[in-house]
């Protein structure tokens, strides 16, 4: 039988493109042949195998690890590493929130023989606009000259940070800029700025630019500006607006999102236009949209507020048959509405199947459930609920448990209060009004043995 062939540099690489496990990965790395009979040279590795390695390490959040191999990669002088590869790193940084991580990645770059860009610079401004660091970003943009010209992608980062904190007039302060330096705005720019001007309610602008950047510097208007425009009106009530939008967007043949579909649905149910929003969502399916989770949560509301739950039970199922995993804000819309109609059994069986559907109850399902029981007189079960949710780490409204103690000592419901009380000391969520009404409606009924025994009870709970 032959010996296993060596792994040599160019199957190494294969053989790491190939890994999907990064642990796995970086074991093959350090020792690519274990074992052998024969003592081998030591494999050099080629400068794609460093990247791969690194690349499979940083989407993996091995930030340690990476960096071992990133001090390994210093120490090569038989090649020099590429700007992108250090892109990548910052970017992984980012996406992980580690912005000053990622400045100490930007500074070390020449150490390994790298000129910085504004490829890099840009990486960089990128993580502290994830991480909204707008401050950091001015502060970046001042030093900009030692690494180049800034180009069209750093003036957008910069106008996008400035939208998104809600300062619009120093963003139309740096496109101001950015032509004059000579710099192109794009589509980016543009989106960019109607979305602030729209995120700040200055319609009358957003529509201006949108008509400028045509006619002034032959950029067309993508899918993402329609739909920062659209939501707008349709918040706004404008809802004729946004619908000429639309068939402007069907016109020149851009192609309608979920987003938008969801946003105009939505829309049409806010002002009761029901019939429409069908029709709007007929629309989509006919002209191949793919509904979203947001798309079917608008369409769900919709059918519970007309109390067509066996519609909205359907649409959970259609949801899984197309692939598109409904989220527990599906769920907790139905809860709200079956508590609403007094459907208290219905809604409790269906939050129970939740997890048997892959969806865990968050915070808002069990205090839609708390609420809904204590509502329906369903005082037993509320209790175990409350319990089940400080059990978890959740806990009801302050003013939920009030109404809920309230209604245990008007209904002379002892057994069940202390039971209440046993579980808010185990959550820790006893707090002075709750204390004082306590006493108060015990003190109400004359019953003075029970007043005193509910104080000390109250006293062990706060100390």
């Amino acid at each position: 039988m032959n010996p296993a062939r060596p792994i040599t540099t160019f199957r190494l690489a294969s053989l790491l493109r190939l890994q999907k496990d990064p642990k796995l990965a970086l074991k093959l790395f350090k020792n690519p042949n274990p074992n052998p009979k024969t003592p081998l040279k030591p494999i050099p590795y080629s400068l794609l195998s460093y990247d791969l390695i690194i690349t499979k390490l940083g989407r993996a959040k091995m930030f340690k690890e990476m960096q071992e191999i990133l001090a390994q990669l210093k120490e090569e002088i038989r090649f020099t590493s590429k700007e992108a590869l250090f892109c990548d790193i910052i970017n992984f940084y980012g996406r992980a929130h580690l912005p000053e991580n990622a400045l100490k990645v930007f500074d070390e770059v020449p150490s390994f023989r790298v000129q910085r860009t504004i490829k890099s610079y840009n990486s960089l401004l990128n993580v502290f606009l994830m991480c909204k660091d707008f401050d950091k970003m001015r502060e970046l943009f001042v030093g900009i000259e030692k690494f180049g010209k800034a180009d069209a992608c750093t003036y957008n980062l910069l106008i996008r940070g400035f939208c998104t904190s809600g300062r619009i007039d120093d963003a139309c302060k740096v496109f101001d800029e950015m032509k004059k330096r000579g710099v192109s705005p794009n589509v980016i720019t543009f989106g960019n700025l109607i979305y602030g001007l729209c995120l700040n309610l200055r319609l009358t602008e957003a529509f201006k630019l949108k008509t400028d950047m045509v006619k002034v510097y032959r950029v067309y208007p993508n899918a993402y500006i329609y739909a920062s425009l659209i939501k707008r009106l349709c918040e706004n009530g404008e809802l004729n607006l946004a619908f000429r939008l639309k068939e402007e967007m069907i016109r020149n043949k851009i192609e309608m999102d979920s987003a938008i579909y969801s946003t105009l649905i939505s829309g049409l149910c806010k002002v009761g236009r029901k019939e429409e929003a069908l029709i709007v969502w007929e629309d989509m399916k006919v002209s191949g949209c793919k509904p979203d989770t947001v798309t079917y949560n608008v369409m769900i509301n919709l059918f519970c507020k007309d109390k067509d739950f066996e519609a909205a039970y359907r649409l959970l199922d259609e949801m899984v048959e197309k692939g598109c995993k409904p989220d527990v804000i599906s769920y907790n819309v139905i809860l709200r509405e079956l508590f609403n109609e007094g459907k208290w059994g219905e809604a409790n069986d269906l939050f129970e199947d939740m997890p048997r559907r892959g969806c865990s109850p968050d915070v808002v399902s069990y205090r839609i459930l708390f609420d809904g029981l204590c509502n329906g007189m369903q005082f037993k079960e509320a209790a175990l609920i409350l319990d089940e949710m400080i059990f978890k780490g959740f806990a009801p409204r302050s003013a939920s448990i009030c109404k809920f103690v309230d209604s245990l000592c008007e209904g002379k419901n002892e057994d069940l209060l202390w039971s209440v009380f046993n579980s808010l000391e185990k959550g820790k969520i006893i707090d002075v009004d709750l204390w004082r009404m306590a006493v108060a409606l015990a003190l109400k009924d004359d019953k003075i043995s029970s007043s005193f025994e509910l104080v000390d009870s109250l006293i062990d709970v706060v100390n």
